[in-house]
């Protein structure tokens, strides 16, 4: 595949439609990414606006798509069709055939084991269809739910990029505040997927249907 940009796609998987973003998305996903979680731990600007929310999914992720660097698809849940997160896949490197995924799940839909649903299926389609051949994440030293996900799914722990984050702390006057932190860098190969899957089936957090169109 001489592929260098992503192709407009949905994925779904048994309770989840993975989608481009549209601006229906603008008022959850400005409520999303004003959550106290996701500020902490993306360089999201906050207070995030709905003008910032219509400009993303507008402007830069369809600009993103085509420029060959990235994708970024709304995660919703597919009987209710709720925003539920973000996936993002960033650093796409054609040659090489990686690329660089991240997640955010909204507040009012953690615990439900979506991130890790999302992920594994992007990650099959990164590898059954995308023929990419390395996908890559960065979780922050102390955040220990995005690395609980990079477990389930199969990665393994490369190593600490050292002073490499940027975190955000809100003190009590509401002021966030940047603070220093490593990154725990993590990669998934085609042959890590073999496994996790089955073992995310075992624990009902994950089927191991994908269908993408």
């Amino acid at each position: 595949m001489t592929s260098s940009t992503f192709p407009n796609i949905s994925i779904n998987t048994e309770r989840l439609v993975l989608r481009p973003l549209d601006t229906d998305d603008v008022p959850p996903l400005t409520e999303m990414m004003n959550d106290e979680q996701v500020a902490a731990w993306t360089d999201i600007p906050q207070p995030f606006t709905e003008q910032a929310a219509h400009t993303w999914i507008t402007e830069h992720a369809p600009a993103e798509r085509a420029a060959g660097r990235g994708l970024d698809l709304a995660v919703t849940e597919f009987l209710t069709q709720r925003l539920v997160g973000v996936i993002r896949l960033t650093r796409t490197n054609w040659h090489i055939r990686s690329t660089e995924l991240s997640y955010i799940v909204a507040p009012w839909a953690r615990g439900e084991g979506y991130a890790s649903e999302a992920a594994m299926a992007t990650a099959q389609w990164l590898f059954g269809d995308q023929k990419l051949e390395r996908v890559e994440l960065r979780t922050a030293a102390d955040n220990t739910a995005a690395q609980q996900v990079a477990q389930k799914i199969g990665c393994l722990s490369e190593g600490v990029l050292r002073n490499a984050c940027i975190a955000h702390v809100r003190g009590d006057d509401g002021v966030w505040t940047d603070v220093r932190t490593d990154f725990i860098v993590w990669s998934l190969l085609p042959e890590d997927l073999e496994g996790s899957a089955e073992q995310l089936a075992d624990t009902g957090q994950f089927t191991a249907f994908t269908d993408w169109s």
